[in-house]
């Protein structure tokens, strides 16, 4: 097999590296400057930790329904690459606008906004990859896509610390020191994105219609009826909505989870800083593995690892223990996802890959929501976050089930 990446595969890889950035933002500072916007207007810690939930629970409500439209409109021949970038400058101009909001219900809407273009993005973005790599190469080029991601959003991501934590020392509010975290983000973001705008080239795709919306339209109808005729795709898009549950509402949820707990801001940002140095070279690793094992047992192994994190996340309380969490997750995140892309990108029809990710993003996003929602509810009813977190694990074990019954499928 050919080992080295092609110009286009590094330009796709490096847009991982540019919404990476965001992503960590999002799991890291982000929650601990609504957690100050919220202090200042007086909410609890398990009200913050909810609205906090609520916020993610909405984008992704959102994403889930605009996903698949947009999906199948962008396989019609030169409309993929448009509607990612609009998505793309939608995501960082909303990143720059959370910088003005002081007020938190104000920031939450804005974060919507922000995310929803985001996520978006991803959609695009993941379908891109039947037009960018061969079939034997996409879990190689989908692992070393994450890994990237992984290590080079930490650049950004540590000039953002640095003057957050020192903002005091060199003269700056917490205001002022995140409108300009979040405006590296958002440059950092647009940055890496130019590559792959200027290189890549729609090569599975519907020919163009004269009514390229009412059409997508009706391609979606049909993909939603032959989608349950395709067993195989089926469940693996059930067992898919279950395990990505656990992973994205604790992608999602953790630092707010760990400021919920007291624990040190400070600590919760270095953590996961080493989630980050960790998940490169597994993330590497997986996509090695995937070379000599079969990527449907790699994925059951990730699942597996998952169920034993959510238990452990159930009975967290101090900070070193937010720490193995954090070494945890590192380890298994970028294989589970970049293993979950590639694996699904192989079983679709590859004319069809962006309104086919648009259904893939339905239970990714849709799971989201369920996740949040349940964790932000479960809290909030019991006045127990741990019990909420908890619920997380009963999500993997459905997962591993259904896609256990998938991976049998030929």
């Amino acid at each position: 097999m050919k080992e080295k990446l092609t110009s286009k595969e590094r330009n796709w890889i490096l847009y991982d590296v540019g919404n990476s950035a965001f992503t960590l933002m999002v799991a890291t500072i982000l929650p601990i400057y609504f957690n100050y916007l919220a202090d200042n207007a007086g909410l609890s810690s398990v009200d913050y930790l909810a609205y906090w939930g609520y916020a993610a629970s909405v984008t992704t409500l959102i994403v889930a329904v605009i996903g698949p439209i947009f999906g199948t409109l962008a396989d019609t021949k030169g409309f993929k690459k448009p509607i990612f970038m609009v998505s793309v400058f939608i995501g960082a101009a909303g990143c720059i606008s959370m910088g003005f909001i002081k007020q938190w219900q104000i920031f939450l809407i804005i974060f919507i906004i922000a995310k929803t273009g985001y996520s978006a993005s991803l959609i695009f973005y993941d379908s891109m990859l039947a037009d960018i790599a061969p079939e034997e190469r996409m879990d190689q080029v989908s692992s070393h896509g994450f890994a990237w991601g992984y290590i080079g959003s930490c650049i950004p991501f540590l000039a953002c610390l640095g003057i957050v934590l020192g903002a005091e020392k060199i003269g700056l509010t917490m205001e002022q020191a995140m409108l300009i975290s979040f405006i590296i983000i958002a440059l950092w973001w647009i940055l890496m994105t130019i590559p792959l705008w200027k290189s890549y080239q729609q090569i599975n795709y519907v020919e163009k219609q004269k009514y390229a919306v009412r059409n997508s339209l009706k391609r979606l109808k049909q993909t939603f009826l032959n989608v349950r005729q395709e067993k195989k795709i089926f469940l693996f898009l059930l067992a898919f909505f279950f395990y990505i549950d656990g992973v994205y509402t604790i992608i999602d949820m953790a630092t707010a989870y760990g400021s919920a707990l007291g624990l040190d801001s400070t600590g919760l940002l270095l953590a996961f800083l080493v989630t980050q140095f960790v998940a490169f070279p597994f993330a590497i690793l997986f996509g090695y593995l995937a070379k000599h094992y079969t990527a449907d047992k790699l994925i059951m192994l990730c699942i597996i690892a998952y169920l034993g994190i959510a238990l452990f996340a159930m009975f967290l309380a101090t900070q070193w223990q937010f720490w193995v969490l954090a070494v945890l997750v590192g380890m298994f995140q970028g294989g589970i996802q970049a293993l979950s892309r590639s694996y699904f990108a192989k079983i679709i029809p590859s004319n069809q890959s962006g309104e086919y990710f648009g259904l893939l993003d339905i239970c990714g996003k849709g799971a989201s929501f369920m996740g949040t929602t349940v964790v932000s509810f479960i809290s909030q009813i019991t006045g127990d976050i741990h019990l909420g977190v908890g619920m997380i694990a009963v999500l993997f074990l459905v997962g591993f089930g259904l896609f256990r019954m998938a991976a049998k499928e030929s």
